[in-house]
């Protein structure tokens, strides 16, 4: 088959979703289709609704839309808000900042790739947790800090992580 006579979106480009899902996102460009401007909005609801923008939904937003493909990854790689790996439940987030780092924090950052078995920018199969690091959360003085979700820890130790972690479902 040329490429010419290929459909410009199939179901199997994007097998993690079913098709509810599918039909979610869907319903959300449709709502948007003709809208100058809608770019976005499409993004941030079709995120939500999925929990991230993989390559193959940009490709189906684009296609869509009528936006240029380089134009939504460039959209997606710009805001923070947005990802195109999957996130978990919650978001533990480590300082490295200058205060946490020497009061502990890469020993903190250890132990929660440890305990959680994923590293720095990944997420936990279940999708229970993403760990993420930070440069300053503004809590120096707290030091060693790490938050999940909105919840901020102050003077973290590396004992301490697993009890602060299971109330999060």
């Amino acid at each position: 088959m040329d490429i010419q006579s290929k459909p410009a979106f199939q179901s199997a480009d994007a097998p993690d979703f079913t098709a509810e899902e599918m039909s979610a996102v869907d319903a959300i460009i449709d709502r948007h289709r003709f809208k100058p401007g809608s770019l976005i909005p499409v993004l941030e609801e079709v995120q939500e609704a999925l929990g991230y923008l993989p390559p193959a939904i940009q490709r189906k937003i684009a296609l869509s839309l009528g936006v240029p493909l380089g134009e939504v990854y460039g959209v997606v790689t710009f805001y923070s808000f947005f990802t195109m790996v999957p996130r978990g439940r919650h978001t533990v987030k480590c300082c490295l900042g200058t205060a946490c780092y020497v009061r502990g924090g890469k020993k903190i950052l250890e132990k929660l790739s440890t305990t959680l078995g994923i590293e720095p920018g990944t997420t936990t199969a279940d999708r229970r947790f993403s760990l993420e690091t930070v440069r300053c959360l503004g809590a120096c003085g707290l030091a060693p800090v790490i938050t999940a979700d909105a919840d901020t820890f102050r003077h973290v130790k590396p004992a301490r992580l697993m009890e602060l972690l299971d109330k999060y479902d």
